[in-house]
């Protein structure tokens, strides 16, 4: 059966200890990705590398960390790694395509959804998209923070059925096995709990940027979109055919849930939320177990300076996020019916509708 896989490559998977491309690295990703093509699916590659393939090439010795520096070797590395992967996929009688993205592109839903059309395009086509955010114009507060992060989103955004991360690990631990021998694998994991985060370390390479727990976040972020994960190692010939089968060397995160529409995608991933609702728990169980609407009654107070139409997180009284949702009032008239019964709003507060965010304008998250 065809399935829509998305694969995300990190640095250190494509570049020599030191930084630089590492050519028979990527002519081996090739010519794996040339095989679950073979076997009829989409791929999709999601790249990290430009600034590790780029940095040497300016002459620094190490992966810059100034913002300008990174973005200078960024707009060097991407042509060299474009070059690379046109070259190695060629062999294979493969045409790739390059896509940059960044946060904003997938915060505006008009940009969001003309990416998924040249996407579906180049799909059908026969084509490879090779997606990387976009270094070279990407602010430090709008980065994704590290291609895990954008894996999942253009995992969720695609509705693919599997997002295979790549990483030099052949999987979750129940601690580093690189310190611990008696640490333990953990093979397929149905929930993230705080115990899981908890079993993820920091980064492991002086040229990525993602750690095995970016991984694990990524991986709750394209659950939450209905869409499977599987993080482990890609090393030998048919390492990732044996991935997306099921028997791959990592840990699998099922799911359960469907795969979200876009505009429920853009609400809970992709919008930049306004500002911030607390709700008590009697509205927590609603919008969680409930299936419920949130209502003036379940609010304890909000923050932010929003309308109308835009999107707000919603918090428990402790401060957990419980998701997002498309407010229908401005922050004054929340403030103004927070704990009100629906009659006393009506009486009080000018509002188009009751309900502060509809159940069809909310995302969980948690």
């Amino acid at each position: 059966m065809t399935q829509r896989i998305v694969v995300k490559i990190g640095s250190s998977s494509l570049t020599s200890d030191t930084g630089g491309l590492n050519p028979d690295k990527i002519r081996f990703f090739a010519s794996e990705v040339a095989q679950l093509k073979q076997d009829g699916h989409q791929v999709l590659l999601v790249t990290s590398g430009a600034v590790a393939a780029g940095f040497t090439s300016l002459g620094y010795r190490t992966r810059p960390k100034v913002l300008h520096e990174k973005q200078a070797a960024a707009a060097v590395g991407q042509a060299l790694l474009m070059q690379a992967y046109h070259e190695a996929f060629a062999s294979h009688g493969i045409s790739v395509a390059q896509i940059l993205l960044t946060r904003y592109d997938f915060s505006n839903r008009k940009r969001v959804q003309n990416a998924l059309m040249t996407v579906d395009e180049l799909l059908q086509r026969g084509v490879v998209p090779i997606i990387n955010e976009n270094d070279t114009v990407a602010v430090d507060e709008l980065k994704f923070g590290d291609n895990d992060t954008l894996s999942a989103l253009v995992g969720n955004l695609v509705k693919a059925n599997k997002l295979i991360i790549i990483t030099d690990m052949d999987g979750l631990y129940t601690d580093d096995p690189r310190k611990n021998a008696n640490a333990q694998r953990i093979d397929r994991v149905d929930a993230i709990s705080d115990e899981l985060f908890s079993f993820a370390g920091g980064s492991g390479s002086a040229v990525g940027t993602g750690g095995m727990r970016s991984k694990v976040e990524a991986a709750r972020i394209a659950m939450r979109g209905g869409v499977p994960v599987f993080i482990g190692r890609v090393l030998e010939p048919g390492d990732l055919p044996h991935a997306v089968d099921g028997s791959g060397k990592g840990t699998y995160f099922d799911t359960v849930l469907n795969n979200l529409p876009v505009k429920k995608q853009w609400v809970g991933f992709h919008s930049l939320p306004q500002g911030q609702i607390i709700v008590d728990q009697g509205a927590k169980a609603a919008l969680l177990s409930g299936g419920k609407s949130l209502l003036p009654a379940g609010i304890t107070g909000a923050a932010g300076d929003f309308h109308p139409g835009d999107v707000v997180e919603v918090l428990s009284i402790e401060g957990a996020l419980l998701g997002r949702g498309v407010v229908n009032y401005a922050a004054w008239q929340v403030q103004a019916a927070a704990g009100l019964s629906t009659d006393e709003v009506q009486k009080r507060v000018e509002v188009a509708r009751i309900e502060v965010i509809h159940r069809d304008e909310w995302v969980p998250l948690t």
